[in-house]
This record gives C-alpha cells, sequence and structure tokens, in this order.
C-alpha cells in the first residue's frame, strides 16, 4: 500500500458524527482515522460538506501525501500558486501542496502568508476557475491568534435589502490579477493602473452552485476590485455597502485551531479570513484545493437562491 492511499477498510457511515455548529455555518464531523474512511462514510462528509459548507475533523494525523489523497477525494487537486521572493522553494513531490506560515528557516520564508491579518476573502478569485474545496490541515498552532473566520455568503445573499439587490442584479466584479493573497504587487504591474482598465478576471456578483443549485454572493477581495461599467466612485460604494453587508457577525463562525485539525471549506460560497498573531509563535498549516468550476451567474433578474441550510445535496 502506497502512502498515499486512504480507503484501507470500509468505515461504515454509521460511525460519522455531524454536528452542525450553532451559528450561520460549519459542521464539526466525528469519525475515525480520515485516512481509513470507506466510501459511504465519506459520501456522508461530502453531503455535509455542501450542506454546511465547512467542516471541522479534529485529531487527525497525516503526512503531506495523506493528506492530498484526502484531499482527491473532493476533486481533482489544483497546483499552488507559485512561491514569492524570500520563500523557500516549493518540494517538487507535491506541486499541489502549499505551506501556511510565517517561519523562517536558513533566512527563508517556509510558507507564505505570514502573520498578519488576512482581511475577508475567497481564494483565487483572480482565476477564470476559482477553486472548489480548499483543505487546510493543523501542523503547528501559536498560543494565542491566527484564528479563522468563515462567512455565509448564501444568507448574505438572502437577506440582502432589495434595493442593494436591484444594485447588483446582472452585475459583475472585476477580480484584479496585480496583487497576491498576501497583497504583494506582481512582476509586470505598478500599482497604479486604472481599477477601470487593470487586468482582472470578470465574475457575476451573484453565482449559481454548479453542485446545490444555490445562489450565493461572490465577491472575492475587497482591495482593487470594480464594478464593470460603473464610474468609478459609484462602483467603490457599491462594493463598500457589499462588503458591509456581507461581512455582518451574525454570517460567520470563527475557528480557534487545535494542532491536527482539518478543516474544509467551499469557495464557491464562502468567504474568509485570518486574525493576526504574535510573530515570534510558529504557524505552520498545510493547504491543497481542488480545480475549480466555471463561476455560473444566477439566472437574468434572480438575486436570492432562498438557502435552507441543511437541505442542499439531492438523495
Amino acid at each position: 500500500m502506497t502512502p498515499a492511499t486512504l480507503i484501507a477498510r470500509d468505515t461504515d457511515a454509521a460511525n460519522i458524527e455531524i454536528l452542525p455548529l450553532q451559528a450561520a455555518l460549519g459542521a464539526i464531523v466525528h469519525c475515525d482515522d480520515v485516512r481509513t474512511l470507506g466510501e459511504r462514510a465519506f459520501r456522508e462528509i461530502y453531503h455535509a460538506y455542501l450542506d454546511n459548507l465547512v467542516l471541522l475533523i479534529r485529531n487527525q494525523h497525516l503526512n503531506d501525501d495523506e493528506l492530498m489523497a484526502f484531499g482527491r477525494r473532493f476533486g481533482e487537486l489544483a497546483p499552488a500558486s507559485p512561491v514569492h521572493v524570500g520563500q523557500k522553494p516549493r518540494d517538487e513531490k507535491h506541486p499541489e501542496l502549499a505551506i501556511i506560515s510565517n517561519v523562517i528557516e536558513n533566512g527563508l520564508a517556509i510558507g507564505g502568508l505570514g502573520d498578519g491579518e488576512a482581511v475577508w476573502h475567497t481564494d483565487s478569485s483572480f482565476f477564470d476557475l476559482p477553486p472548489t474545496a480548499s483543505i487546510l490541515y493543523s501542523l503547528e498552532i501559536p498560543p494565542a491568534g491566527g484564528n479563522t473566520g468563515f462567512a455565509n455568503m448564501y444568507l448574505a445573499l438572502d437577506t440582502m435589502p432589495a434595493p442593494l439587490c436591484a444594485q447588483v442584479a446582472g452585475k459583475t466584479i472585476k477580480h484584479d490579477k496585480r496583487y497576491t493573497a498576501g497583497g504583494q504587487l506582481r512582476h509586470g504591474y505598478t500599482g497604479q493602473e486604472d481599477l477601470r482598465t487593470s487586468p482582472g478576471t470578470n465574475h457575476p456578483i451573484v453565482r449559481k452552485h454548479d453542485e446545490t443549485g444555490h445562489l450565493a454572493l461572490y465577491l472575492g477581495r475587497r482591495p482593487h476590485a470594480y464594478v464593470n461599467g460603473l464610474p468609478l466612485q459609484e462602483s467603490e460604494s457599491l462594493l463598500d455597502a457589499l462588503w458591509a453587508h456581507a461581512t455582518q457577525p451574525e454570517f460567520t463562525w470563527h475557528h480557534e485551531w487545535r494542532v491536527g485539525d482539518i478543516v474544509i471549506w467551499d469557495n464557491r460560497c464562502v468567504m474568509h479570513r485570518r486574525d493576526a498573531f504574535d510573530p515570534q509563535a510558529r504557524r505552520i498549516l498545510h493547504r491543497t484545493q481542488c480545480k475549480g468550476t466555471a463561476v455560473l451567474a444566477a439566472s437574468r433578474g434572480t438575486v436570492s437562491g432562498r438557502h435552507a441550510r441543511g437541505h442542499l445535496h439531492e438523495a
């Protein structure tokens, strides 16, 4: 058996316990070692992922091959983003693995995103096909800080005031390509480009989930975004209103990490953020993501999916 082989025996689905959180999204999954999950058990977990948007599985012990093998059960894995200047070269054995860390070894960062705050965002929304599932696994955690927040974009859309719904109907956002997730300017850009003509990928503000069929707000990142076709100041005002609505505390859940946690979330209908933490503390997490699908627009004139949590997947 190779290290990446996960299905060692068929764990009965009755051994899986899904406990939805008392929050706008999220569920804790109680199960055995994820490396031993049988197909029936995994299908229960996958349905819970679609229903609850974010899953937490605790007390796991995975090497990188095993993490990626688990990730592949959610879909084909996407190559990780290129490392940046000052970072340790990626392990060529694991091109789909990203290291999220502030640790410096021999003068080089072993991963990305450092120790600062990461503001609300959706991963890689500047891609034509943004990732579906993100799977993040914790190896070292600081004694305080570094918590990750998640926001339910189904619920944000369903509760949006009618005037704001009317403003976004049929509109798209340009998701800026000039900056990395950590805010670094990519090679070849000055940062002074006009937002109306700067390079980026256009996606509908209201997207249809390709598996559940429900509608969600799809905002990407606030910095450098632009609502296509609007005067710049109108675009800024509309984006400010959307973000103020979508990131209200009642749409969120915040996870306090422990070593051995796996968190899986659906980038198609979830935004996330991270708290800053002590730069002297160590934080190391490994992440893999599933290849994306086309961002589907809502039907003409439709801006609300009326999502009812817990009733998304087909029987």
